[in-house]
Order: structure tokens, then sequence, then C-alpha cells
């Protein structure tokens, strides 16, 4: 592998084709990346915390060839590429790289927690279209509880997006906990949200027997 093909291959737990309206409008291709800075006590993708030589290490040049494959469905329905995980903002120069490789046509979107170090928030502004963010909860505690981590970066990048503009660019995705958030909480949530100039809400809750109170 030569060494500029080298400096953007990342792992990935895998690539989910023909996705229809589930990240956005559009046809949409999930890739999912591994790793996560985040362990919260019902993970959705545990595979992005497991071992990582079980992966498969992929190139920027190589990923857009096999997506390439649904450029018409993209620009016939207004879809793109989604960049999950685990925590996609983690690898901002793949995904910028991805971007000078397919172009300005594709919607490209980032499910994210936006639990990372500013740095990589500032190299995606110019490049991705849509942020579905993961918010968990806005209370601190919460938020500490149920993911083993502050949430001081996450308040830091979701302001560095709205002071940018991005407000109607930004679903964010508030769940329901049992055992960590309540009904209440979520409606606090929401309004502090709002404040900020955010109006665009997923609100779901999480139905498993298995999580329990720390």
């Amino acid at each position: 592998m030569n060494i500029a093909v080298q400096k953007y291959s990342t792992p990935i737990i895998g690539i989910n084709r023909h996705r229809l309206q589930t990240d956005g409008e559009g046809v949409s291709t999930l890739v999912a990346f591994h790793g996560c800075p985040l362990r919260c006590r019902y993970c959705l993708n545990p595979q992005s915390l497991e071992n990582e030589e079980d992966c498969r290490l992929i190139d920027s040049r190589t990923l857009y060839e096999e997506v390439k494959a649904d450029a018409l469905y993209f620009l016939a329905t207004r879809g793109g590429v989604t960049f999950g995980g685990g925590e996609p903002c983690l690898r901002s120069k793949f995904i910028r790289h991805f971007r000078e490789l397919c172009g300005k046509d594709w919607l490209l979107t980032v499910e994210t927690s936006l639990n990372v170090p500013q740095e990589h928030i500032e190299r995606l502004l110019p490049v991705i279209d849509r942020y579905i963010v993961d918010i968990k909860d806005m209370n601190a505690d919460i938020y500490q509880r149920y993911t083993g981590k502050s949430n001081e970066a996450v308040l830091h990048n979701l302001r560095l997006l709205t002071d940018s503009g991005r407000q109607d660019s930004i679903t964010v995705r508030i769940p329901l906990i049992p055992g960590y958030n309540t009904e209440e909480d979520r409606k606090s949530s929401m309004h502090q949200l709002e404040v900020m100039g955010l109006s665009r809400f997923d609100l779901f809750s999480y139905k498993t027997p298995r999580i329990k109170t720390p």
C-alpha cells in the first residue's frame, strides 16, 4: 500500500447499502467506523468497541470506488453516504478526503455524539451536509452516568455548529433511557436545545430489559 493511500485508511465494521429515508431524505449508504470514545451502558453498536483487528481496513479511495455504484440513486433521491459507528468524527481526515473524491453532489451525513476534540468538527464543517447528533441527555450528571464521560466537548462542538449557522442541517436524537433519564429530563433537554436555535428532534425510547442503573 503506498503512503498516500495508507494515510487515509481506517477500520470499518460494515457498509450497509440502499437505506431509504433512514438518515434523512433519499437513498443512502451507511459506512460504520470502528472506535468510540464513549462507553454507553447500552451500546447500539457494540461491534465498534470490539477488537480492531477483526475489522476491515479500508482507504478512502477504495470506499469511494465501492459506493459509487449507487451514485445515480444518490443523485435522483438527494441521498448520499452516512458515516456512523462508533464515532465517525474521529475519522475526519478520512471523510474530508472522501469528499474530495466524490465531489459536491452527494449528501454526506455524520451520525455523531460530537464528543470529540474540536479540531475534528472544524475539519468537517466545510464538507458535511447533515449532522445527526445523539445527544443522550443535556444534563451533565445523567450523561456522565450513562456514557462514562463528560458532555463538555459535546456542548462546545454543538455551539460551534450553531455559531456557524448550521442549525437547519442538524437533527438531534434525544432518547428516553430507562433507569437514567425521565420524560421531564428529555423535555428539559429539548428546551435547552431550542434556546440554541435547534428545532429538528428525533425522540425515541430504548426498549430493553438489559439496561440497569449503575
